[in-house]
Protein backbone atom coordinates (compact mmCIF):
# COMPACT_ATOMS: atom_id res chain seq x y z
CA UNK A 1 0.00 0.00 0.00
CA UNK A 2 0.92 3.65 -0.62
CA UNK A 3 2.86 5.34 2.56
CA UNK A 4 0.09 7.16 4.85
CA UNK A 5 1.51 10.10 6.53
CA UNK A 6 0.68 10.94 10.25
CA UNK A 7 0.07 14.72 11.39
CA UNK A 8 -0.68 16.08 14.52
CA UNK A 9 -3.90 16.94 15.83
CA UNK A 10 -5.15 20.65 14.69
CA UNK A 11 -8.22 22.37 16.23
CA UNK A 12 -10.28 24.48 14.25
CA UNK A 13 -11.20 26.71 16.82
CA UNK A 14 -7.60 27.57 17.78
CA UNK A 15 -8.27 29.87 14.79
CA UNK A 16 -10.93 32.44 16.21
CA UNK A 17 -9.15 34.66 17.48
CA UNK A 18 -6.89 35.27 14.03
CA UNK A 19 -9.74 35.19 11.66
CA UNK A 20 -12.99 36.17 14.56
CA UNK A 21 -15.82 33.37 15.63
CA UNK A 22 -18.06 33.70 12.74
CA UNK A 23 -15.76 32.92 10.18
CA UNK A 24 -15.17 29.31 12.03
CA UNK A 25 -19.01 29.13 12.77
CA UNK A 26 -19.55 29.37 8.94
CA UNK A 27 -16.53 26.53 8.40
CA UNK A 28 -18.44 24.17 10.68
CA UNK A 29 -21.72 25.07 9.26
CA UNK A 30 -20.23 23.83 5.51
CA UNK A 31 -18.75 21.05 7.00
CA UNK A 32 -22.31 19.45 8.30
CA UNK A 33 -23.04 17.51 4.88
CA UNK A 34 -19.94 16.08 4.73
CA UNK A 35 -19.88 14.23 8.24
CA UNK A 36 -17.97 10.59 8.30
CA UNK A 37 -17.01 11.23 4.48
CA UNK A 38 -13.69 9.67 3.68
CA UNK A 39 -10.90 11.77 2.03
CA UNK A 40 -7.95 11.10 0.67
CA UNK A 41 -5.00 13.81 -0.32
CA UNK A 42 -1.97 11.99 -2.40
CA UNK A 43 1.07 13.85 -3.85
CA UNK A 44 4.50 12.51 -3.65
CA UNK A 45 6.55 14.11 -0.26
CA UNK A 46 5.63 15.18 2.97
CA UNK A 47 9.36 16.68 3.70
CA UNK A 48 9.37 19.86 2.00
CA UNK A 49 7.66 22.01 -0.18
CA UNK A 50 4.61 24.28 -0.21
CA UNK A 51 2.50 21.33 -0.97
CA UNK A 52 3.72 19.42 2.00
CA UNK A 53 3.17 22.39 4.25
CA UNK A 54 -0.68 23.27 2.87
CA UNK A 55 -1.46 19.24 3.58
CA UNK A 56 0.17 19.19 6.95
CA UNK A 57 -2.60 21.58 8.23
CA UNK A 58 -5.47 20.57 6.20
CA UNK A 59 -5.61 17.62 6.82
CA UNK A 60 -5.81 17.67 10.27
CA UNK A 61 -8.44 20.44 9.81
CA UNK A 62 -10.51 18.48 7.57
CA UNK A 63 -10.73 15.46 10.26
CA UNK A 64 -11.11 18.02 13.26
CA UNK A 65 -14.59 19.65 11.89
CA UNK A 66 -15.55 15.66 10.75
CA UNK A 67 -14.64 14.25 7.90
CA UNK A 68 -12.25 10.80 7.78
CA UNK A 69 -8.84 11.94 5.85
CA UNK A 70 -5.71 10.49 4.67
CA UNK A 71 -2.58 11.70 3.24
CA UNK A 72 -0.72 9.23 1.34
CA UNK A 73 2.58 8.99 -0.45
CA UNK A 74 3.33 7.31 -4.18
CA UNK A 75 6.43 5.80 -4.52
CA UNK A 76 8.93 6.40 -7.41
CA UNK A 77 12.26 5.43 -9.28
CA UNK A 78 14.88 8.07 -9.33
CA UNK A 79 13.96 7.80 -13.13
CA UNK A 80 11.04 8.70 -12.63
CA UNK A 81 11.53 12.03 -10.50
CA UNK A 82 14.11 12.66 -13.34
CA UNK A 83 10.61 12.65 -15.86
CA UNK A 84 8.06 14.29 -13.43
CA UNK A 85 10.89 17.31 -13.12
CA UNK A 86 11.14 17.43 -16.71
CA UNK A 87 7.66 17.32 -17.12
CA UNK A 88 7.38 20.71 -14.19
CA UNK A 89 9.56 22.29 -16.00
CA UNK A 90 7.80 21.90 -19.54
CA UNK A 91 4.27 22.80 -18.60
CA UNK A 92 6.04 26.05 -17.01
CA UNK A 93 7.17 27.07 -20.52
CA UNK A 94 10.70 25.41 -20.78
CA UNK A 95 11.58 23.63 -23.85
CA UNK A 96 12.53 19.99 -23.09
CA UNK A 97 12.61 16.87 -24.68
CA UNK A 98 9.71 15.11 -24.10
CA UNK A 99 10.36 11.13 -25.41
CA UNK A 100 8.21 7.69 -25.60
CA UNK A 101 10.83 6.30 -22.99
CA UNK A 102 9.72 9.41 -20.96
CA UNK A 103 6.25 8.85 -21.41
CA UNK A 104 6.53 5.13 -20.55
CA UNK A 105 8.66 5.52 -17.16
CA UNK A 106 5.79 8.13 -16.18
CA UNK A 107 3.13 5.84 -16.61
CA UNK A 108 4.84 2.33 -15.41
CA UNK A 109 5.03 4.28 -12.25
CA UNK A 110 2.13 5.42 -12.10
CA UNK A 111 0.61 2.24 -13.07
CA UNK A 112 2.66 0.69 -9.74
CA UNK A 113 1.17 3.09 -7.65
CA UNK A 114 -2.25 2.41 -8.84
CA UNK A 115 -1.65 -1.18 -7.49
CA UNK A 116 -0.50 0.24 -4.04
CA UNK A 117 -3.49 2.25 -3.69
CA UNK A 118 -6.05 0.99 -1.76
CA UNK A 119 -9.43 1.78 0.22
CA UNK A 120 -12.45 3.49 -1.06
CA UNK A 121 -13.04 6.97 -0.82
CA UNK A 122 -15.46 9.33 -1.65
CA UNK A 123 -12.85 11.94 -2.41
CA UNK A 124 -9.73 11.30 -3.88
CA UNK A 125 -7.38 14.80 -4.27
CA UNK A 126 -3.93 14.12 -6.39
CA UNK A 127 -1.40 16.75 -6.37
CA UNK A 128 0.34 18.07 -9.12
CA UNK A 129 1.74 16.19 -11.74
CA UNK A 130 3.50 12.78 -10.06
CA UNK A 131 0.23 10.91 -9.37
CA UNK A 132 -1.72 12.17 -12.36
CA UNK A 133 -2.01 9.00 -13.95
CA UNK A 134 -2.90 6.09 -11.36
CA UNK A 135 -6.94 7.26 -12.23
CA UNK A 136 -5.84 6.30 -15.50
CA UNK A 137 -5.46 2.63 -14.56
CA UNK A 138 -8.39 2.46 -12.01
CA UNK A 139 -10.67 -0.59 -13.53
CA UNK A 140 -13.15 1.28 -11.32
CA UNK A 141 -13.55 4.37 -10.18
CA UNK A 142 -15.58 4.66 -7.00
CA UNK A 143 -15.97 8.29 -5.43
CA UNK A 144 -15.04 11.90 -7.09
CA UNK A 145 -11.47 12.05 -7.97
CA UNK A 146 -9.37 15.78 -8.16
CA UNK A 147 -6.51 17.30 -9.87
CA UNK A 148 -5.31 19.56 -7.83
CA UNK A 149 -2.31 21.62 -10.21
CA UNK A 150 0.00 23.89 -7.78
CA UNK A 151 2.18 25.31 -10.75
CA UNK A 152 1.07 27.91 -13.32
CA UNK A 153 1.38 25.98 -17.18
CA UNK A 154 -0.20 29.51 -19.01
CA UNK A 155 3.33 28.14 -21.22
CA UNK A 156 2.75 25.04 -21.39
CA UNK A 157 5.27 23.27 -23.93
CA UNK A 158 2.26 21.82 -26.31
CA UNK A 159 3.24 18.06 -26.31
CA UNK A 160 3.45 17.79 -22.68
CA UNK A 161 0.57 19.60 -22.28
CA UNK A 162 -1.51 17.54 -24.63
CA UNK A 163 -0.35 14.49 -22.61
CA UNK A 164 -1.18 15.41 -19.32
CA UNK A 165 -4.59 17.08 -20.61
CA UNK A 166 -6.05 13.52 -21.50
CA UNK A 167 -5.18 12.57 -17.91
CA UNK A 168 -6.39 15.61 -16.16
CA UNK A 169 -9.65 15.13 -18.02
CA UNK A 170 -10.49 11.82 -16.70
CA UNK A 171 -10.62 13.16 -13.66
CA UNK A 172 -13.67 14.66 -12.05
CA UNK A 173 -12.96 18.16 -11.11
CA UNK A 174 -9.56 20.08 -11.52
CA UNK A 175 -8.31 23.13 -9.24
CA UNK A 176 -6.05 26.20 -10.24
CA UNK A 177 -4.54 28.71 -8.22
CA UNK A 178 -5.58 31.50 -10.80
CA UNK A 179 -8.72 31.91 -13.50
CA UNK A 180 -5.91 32.51 -15.85
CA UNK A 181 -3.89 29.16 -15.61
CA UNK A 182 -6.93 27.23 -16.76
CA UNK A 183 -6.35 26.27 -20.92
CA UNK A 184 -9.10 26.67 -23.11
CA UNK A 185 -8.83 23.37 -24.17
CA UNK A 186 -9.41 21.80 -21.19
CA UNK A 187 -12.87 19.64 -21.23
CA UNK A 188 -14.00 19.40 -17.69
CA UNK A 189 -17.35 20.57 -15.76
CA UNK A 190 -16.08 21.50 -12.66
CA UNK A 191 -12.91 22.99 -12.58
CA UNK A 192 -12.47 25.42 -9.11
CA UNK A 193 -9.86 28.53 -8.77
CA UNK A 194 -8.39 28.15 -5.24
CA UNK A 195 -5.40 29.80 -4.36
CA UNK A 196 -2.73 28.37 -1.75
CA UNK A 197 -2.55 29.75 2.04
CA UNK A 198 -0.74 29.65 5.14
CA UNK A 199 -1.02 28.21 8.92
CA UNK A 200 -0.32 31.10 11.00
CA UNK A 201 -0.10 28.97 13.99
CA UNK A 202 2.76 26.66 12.63
CA UNK A 203 6.21 26.79 13.65
CA UNK A 204 7.08 28.45 10.08
CA UNK A 205 4.40 31.58 11.17
CA UNK A 206 4.31 31.26 14.76
CA UNK A 207 5.13 34.86 16.90
CA UNK A 208 8.77 34.56 17.97
CA UNK A 209 10.27 37.21 20.46
CA UNK A 210 13.36 39.13 19.46
CA UNK A 211 15.96 37.24 21.15
CA UNK A 212 15.10 33.95 20.05
CA UNK A 213 15.08 35.49 16.45
CA UNK A 214 18.65 37.06 17.12
CA UNK A 215 19.93 33.74 18.20
CA UNK A 216 18.73 31.70 15.65
CA UNK A 217 20.33 34.13 12.85
CA UNK A 218 23.76 34.28 14.75
CA UNK A 219 23.77 30.59 14.57
CA UNK A 220 24.34 30.96 10.66
CA UNK A 221 26.61 33.55 10.89
CA UNK A 222 24.23 36.40 10.00
CA UNK A 223 24.63 39.64 11.87
CA UNK A 224 20.99 40.30 12.53
CA UNK A 225 22.34 44.28 13.23
CA UNK A 226 23.29 44.66 9.27
CA UNK A 227 20.52 44.81 7.14
CA UNK A 228 19.64 41.45 5.61
CA UNK A 229 17.92 40.60 1.99
CA UNK A 230 16.49 36.99 2.33
CA UNK A 231 14.98 34.91 -0.67
CA UNK A 232 13.23 31.62 0.77
CA UNK A 233 13.19 29.38 -2.43
CA UNK A 234 14.49 25.93 -4.19
CA UNK A 235 17.80 25.85 -6.09
CA UNK A 236 16.30 26.26 -9.15
CA UNK A 237 16.34 27.99 -12.67
CA UNK A 238 12.85 28.97 -12.03
CA UNK A 239 13.77 30.83 -9.34
CA UNK A 240 16.66 32.76 -10.80
CA UNK A 241 18.99 32.25 -6.88
CA UNK A 242 21.84 33.77 -9.74
CA UNK A 243 19.59 36.81 -10.55
CA UNK A 244 19.26 37.39 -6.83
CA UNK A 245 23.20 37.34 -6.53
CA UNK A 246 23.43 40.10 -9.02
CA UNK A 247 20.87 42.16 -7.68
CA UNK A 248 22.83 42.07 -4.27
CA UNK A 249 26.06 43.21 -5.83
CA UNK A 250 24.22 46.15 -6.89
CA UNK A 251 22.86 47.14 -3.66
CA UNK A 252 25.77 46.16 -2.29
CA UNK A 253 27.96 49.03 -4.05
CA UNK A 254 25.85 51.55 -2.28
CA UNK A 255 25.22 49.62 1.34
CA UNK A 256 28.45 48.08 1.43
CA UNK A 257 27.27 46.34 4.91
CA UNK A 258 24.04 44.09 3.46
CA UNK A 259 23.70 40.50 3.44
CA UNK A 260 22.29 38.20 1.29
CA UNK A 261 20.24 34.93 3.05
CA UNK A 262 19.45 32.62 0.43
CA UNK A 263 17.24 29.13 1.74
CA UNK A 264 15.92 26.12 0.10
CA UNK A 265 14.90 22.82 0.80
CA UNK A 266 16.53 19.95 -0.96
CA UNK A 267 15.10 16.75 -1.44
CA UNK A 268 16.02 13.64 -3.26
CA UNK A 269 12.89 13.82 -5.45
CA UNK A 270 14.12 16.97 -6.96
CA UNK A 271 17.59 16.00 -8.55
CA UNK A 272 17.71 19.28 -10.27
CA UNK A 273 18.01 20.85 -6.48
CA UNK A 274 21.97 19.77 -6.18
CA UNK A 275 22.66 20.84 -9.57
CA UNK A 276 21.87 24.13 -8.88
CA UNK A 277 23.00 24.35 -5.46
CA UNK A 278 26.29 23.86 -7.08
CA UNK A 279 25.88 26.76 -9.72
CA UNK A 280 24.86 29.17 -7.38
CA UNK A 281 27.54 28.35 -4.74
CA UNK A 282 29.93 28.80 -7.39
CA UNK A 283 28.52 32.11 -8.79
CA UNK A 284 28.35 33.66 -5.08
CA UNK A 285 32.32 32.71 -5.04
CA UNK A 286 33.76 33.57 -1.55
CA UNK A 287 31.67 36.57 -0.82
CA UNK A 288 30.86 35.54 3.07
CA UNK A 289 28.16 37.66 3.28
CA UNK A 290 26.47 35.74 0.96
CA UNK A 291 24.98 32.89 2.63
CA UNK A 292 23.38 29.32 1.51
CA UNK A 293 21.56 27.53 3.65
CA UNK A 294 18.97 24.53 3.64
CA UNK A 295 17.72 21.57 5.47
CA UNK A 296 20.93 19.51 5.18
CA UNK A 297 22.62 22.12 7.35
CA UNK A 298 19.81 22.20 10.19
CA UNK A 299 17.50 25.08 8.51
CA UNK A 300 13.76 24.08 9.47
CA UNK A 301 10.39 25.44 9.70
CA UNK A 302 11.57 27.63 12.89
CA UNK A 303 14.58 28.83 11.32
CA UNK A 304 13.02 30.52 8.09
CA UNK A 305 10.78 31.98 10.45
CA UNK A 306 13.29 33.41 12.09
CA UNK A 307 15.08 34.94 9.06
CA UNK A 308 12.22 36.23 7.15
CA UNK A 309 11.33 37.95 10.39
CA UNK A 310 15.04 39.31 11.19
CA UNK A 311 15.32 40.64 7.71
CA UNK A 312 14.79 44.14 6.07
CA UNK A 313 13.35 42.77 2.62
CA UNK A 314 12.27 39.44 1.36
CA UNK A 315 12.86 38.77 -2.78
CA UNK A 316 11.53 36.70 -4.67
CA UNK A 317 12.87 36.96 -8.28
CA UNK A 318 11.18 33.70 -9.88
CA UNK A 319 10.56 33.51 -13.68
CA UNK A 320 7.71 31.54 -13.13
CA UNK A 321 5.32 31.42 -10.53
CA UNK A 322 2.15 29.54 -9.68
CA UNK A 323 1.72 31.37 -6.55
CA UNK A 324 4.85 31.57 -4.49
CA UNK A 325 3.54 30.56 -0.70
CA UNK A 326 6.74 32.02 1.04
CA UNK A 327 5.46 35.74 -0.27
CA UNK A 328 2.42 35.06 1.81
CA UNK A 329 4.83 33.91 4.83
CA UNK A 330 7.06 37.05 4.59
CA UNK A 331 3.73 39.41 4.41
CA UNK A 332 2.16 37.44 7.37
CA UNK A 333 5.38 38.42 9.47
CA UNK A 334 4.88 42.37 8.20
CA UNK A 335 8.00 42.20 5.83
CA UNK A 336 7.84 44.28 2.54
CA UNK A 337 8.41 41.99 -0.73
CA UNK A 338 10.22 42.98 -3.53
CA UNK A 339 9.41 40.42 -6.30
CA UNK A 340 8.80 39.47 -10.17
CA UNK A 341 5.54 40.35 -11.75
CA UNK A 342 5.14 36.91 -13.15
CA UNK A 343 2.15 34.30 -12.07
CA UNK A 344 0.40 33.97 -9.02
CA UNK A 345 2.55 36.90 -7.01
CA UNK A 346 0.63 40.14 -8.42
CA UNK A 347 -1.83 38.17 -6.11
CA UNK A 348 -0.46 38.73 -3.68
CA UNK A 349 1.52 41.55 -3.94
CA UNK A 350 -0.34 44.63 -3.91
CA UNK A 351 2.28 46.84 -6.11
CA UNK A 352 3.03 49.78 -3.82
CA UNK A 353 1.17 48.78 -1.42
CA UNK A 354 2.22 45.57 0.25
CA UNK A 355 5.75 45.41 -1.69
CA UNK A 356 7.05 46.14 -5.21
CA UNK A 357 6.54 44.22 -8.38
CA UNK A 358 9.09 44.23 -10.60
CA UNK A 359 10.37 42.98 -13.69
CA UNK A 360 14.87 43.04 -14.10
CA UNK A 361 17.62 42.46 -11.92
CA UNK A 362 18.39 46.74 -11.94
CA UNK A 363 14.38 47.37 -10.88
CA UNK A 364 14.89 45.07 -8.40
CA UNK A 365 17.85 46.28 -6.88
CA UNK A 366 16.25 49.77 -7.27
CA UNK A 367 13.31 48.80 -4.73
CA UNK A 368 15.43 46.97 -2.99
CA UNK A 369 17.43 49.46 -2.05
CA UNK A 370 14.83 52.32 -1.24
CA UNK A 371 13.23 50.03 1.35
CA UNK A 372 16.76 49.97 3.08
CA UNK A 373 17.10 53.18 2.90
CA UNK A 374 13.19 54.53 3.97
CA UNK A 375 12.60 52.18 7.20
CA UNK A 376 9.43 53.96 7.28
CA UNK A 377 7.93 53.33 4.06
CA UNK A 378 9.19 49.38 4.28
CA UNK A 379 7.01 48.82 7.78
CA UNK A 380 3.96 50.60 6.58
CA UNK A 381 3.97 48.05 3.78
CA UNK A 382 4.97 45.24 6.01
CA UNK A 383 1.43 46.53 8.13
CA UNK A 384 -0.52 46.31 5.32
CA UNK A 385 0.68 43.19 3.61
CA UNK A 386 -0.38 41.14 6.78
CA UNK A 387 -3.59 42.46 7.14
CA UNK A 388 -3.87 41.84 3.40
CA UNK A 389 -2.97 37.91 4.16
CA UNK A 390 -5.47 37.41 7.10
CA UNK A 391 -8.24 38.54 4.38
CA UNK A 392 -7.00 36.25 1.95
CA UNK A 393 -4.41 33.66 2.04
CA UNK A 394 -5.22 31.85 5.83
CA UNK A 395 -5.83 27.73 5.73
CA UNK A 396 -8.89 28.64 7.31
CA UNK A 397 -9.92 30.52 3.78
CA UNK A 398 -8.57 27.47 1.64
CA UNK A 399 -10.38 25.03 3.97
CA UNK A 400 -13.41 26.65 3.34
CA UNK A 401 -12.79 26.40 -0.33
CA UNK A 402 -12.22 22.99 -0.21
CA UNK A 403 -15.75 22.45 1.62
CA UNK A 404 -17.58 24.20 -0.76
CA UNK A 405 -16.21 22.12 -3.76
CA UNK A 406 -17.10 19.07 -2.28
CA UNK A 407 -20.29 20.04 -1.51
CA UNK A 408 -20.63 21.22 -5.26
CA UNK A 409 -19.32 17.93 -6.66
CA UNK A 410 -20.84 15.35 -4.15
Amino acid sequence: MLEIVKTDRKSINDYINITGKEEIESIKKLALPLQGKKIVHINNTSLSGSVAEILSTLVPLMKDVGMEVEWQLIKGSDDFFNVTKSMHNGLQGMDIPFTKEMKEIFLKNNQLNEKLFEGQYDFVVIHDIQPMAILNYRKEKKGKWIWRSHIDPTNAQKKIWEFTKRLIEKHDAAIFTLKEYIKDDLKLKNIAVIPPAIDPLNPKNRDLDQEEIENIVRNYKVDPNRPIITQVSRFDPWKDPLGVIDMYRMVKKEIRDVQLVLIASITNEDPEGWEYYEKTARHAGEDYDIHLLSNLNGVGNLEVNAFQRASDVIIQKSLREGFGLVITEALWKGKPVVAANVGGIPLQVDNRRTGFLVGDISECAERVLHLLKDPESAKKMGTSGKEYVRKNFLITRLLKDYLNLFNSIK
